[in-house]
């Protein structure tokens, strides 16, 4: 007889999927972008929008105020933020209009000629170049400042740091050198940035890693079972589930009247995907306790998270490292929801009730 999770398990599940979602900054009160890469294109309007751990790149409008951390902003030529700039990221474009002011920090800071500033533009970075068109006062502390000739500043400069070009832009009110600037200026350094973006990732997993062995502990054993078990078949399967998907989805799309499933489509499958990433860890970490000696799958997880935490903050292994371990997660979780619930399933599922095995978070 094949045995299915209690419904009011699910709903407990995804009732704190959506407070661990609700806790990401701003889902409430603007638009967040907690991906890799957030993209807001030409004609398109937020709400508002707070970065977090992303590459933005602003072409439409951001009605509000565009703040946060991220790896890279840029507002583009066509790109409109109706509030004020308050992002720090290890670079950041500004193209096109921001009708209020700029206090950012960075490595390198560019105002494009095409940009227009409402308001002041203060800014602390490694370097910053200033081509477009400013309204109010200007404070900068950077190593190196360059204005061009089609640099325009409505208000005052006041900056510290090695400049050029002051001669050539246009300032409407007094050029002063003020020291006291360098000591108060924010001046990011880009592994600072990719270090709290890591801190930030962990807790998120923890806390959805957490979730899904309090509400679904025999199945979450399951999937990392199944993923020590047989690496190479669910790495195969969570292949062509990432192949297979995104082709179903772009079907649905052609068929017009599918749209609507396609977009909610293609955000169930990310949420898949952060679970299986999270299943994967919590797998990595079992094998590695396991080979230790132990048993207790609040140590797996959370050695699982950390490792997979450290392993994307190094270039290049990190990122191969990660996209394994998540295939192989997504894999196993496809496998095992098709053991208990595929057409034709003769496998037993684990009683999903929380005994002795995997109830206490205690070690065995």
């Amino acid at each position: 007889m094949r045995a299915s999770v209690p419904r009011n398990r699910l709903l407990v599940l995804l009732m704190i999927i959506v407070l661990v979602l609700g806790s990401m900054p701003g889902l409430v009160a603007a638009e967040t972008a907690s991906a890799d890469s957030y993209v807001v294109e030409e004609g398109e309007t937020v709400d508002g929008l707070e970065v977090v751990g992303a590459t933005v790149v602003v072409r439409g409008t951001v009605d509000g105020d565009l703040s946060g951390a991220a790896a890279d902003v840029t507002v583009a030529e066509t790109g409109v933020v109706t509030g004020d700039v308050n992002v720090a990221a290890a670079n950041i474009d500004i193209a096109g209009r921001v009708d209020g002011d700029v206090s950012s920090g960075g490595a390198s800071i560019a105002l494009a000629e095409t940009a227009v500033v409402g308001g002041e533009f203060r800014v602390g970075a490694s370097d910053v170049t200033i081509a477009g068109n400013v309204a109010g006062n200007v404070v900068v502390g950077a190593d190196t400042i360059r204005l061009t000739e089609t640099a325009v500043i409505g208000g005052d400069l006041r900056y510290d740091g090695d400049i050029s070009g002051v001669e050539d832009a246009a300032v409407a009110g007094s050029v002063v050198r003020d020291e006291s600037i360098g000591g108060a200026g924010v001046d990011v350094a880009p592994w600072v940035i990719d270090g709290a973006l890591a801190v930030y990732g962990f807790v998120t997993n923890l806390l959805l890693g957490a979730a899904l062995l309090l509400v679904l502990p025999g199945f979450s054993r399951a999937v990392a079972d199944r993923a020590v078990s047989d690496p190479l078949r669910s790495g195969g399967v969570g292949l062509l589930t990432v192949v297979g998907v995104p082709v179903l989805l772009v079907l649905l799309v052609l068929t017009l009247v599918g749209i609507p499933f396609a977009v909610a489509g293609a955000v169930l499958f990310g949420l898949f995907g952060w679970v299986a990433l999270v299943y994967g860890r919590f797998a990595l970490g079992s094998w590695l306790v396991a080979r230790a000696g132990g048993d207790n799958r609040w140590i797996s997880l959370t050695v699982g998270l950390l490792l997979g935490t450290l392993f994307g903050m190094l270039p290049l292994v990190g990122g191969v490292v990660d996209v394994v371990v998540s295939l192989v997660g997504l894999g196993a979780l496809v496998l095992v929801l098709y053991a208990r619930y595929g057409r034709g399933s003769r496998e037993e599922p684990a009683p999903e009730a929380g005994g002795e095995a995997e109830g206490a978070p205690s070690a065995a």
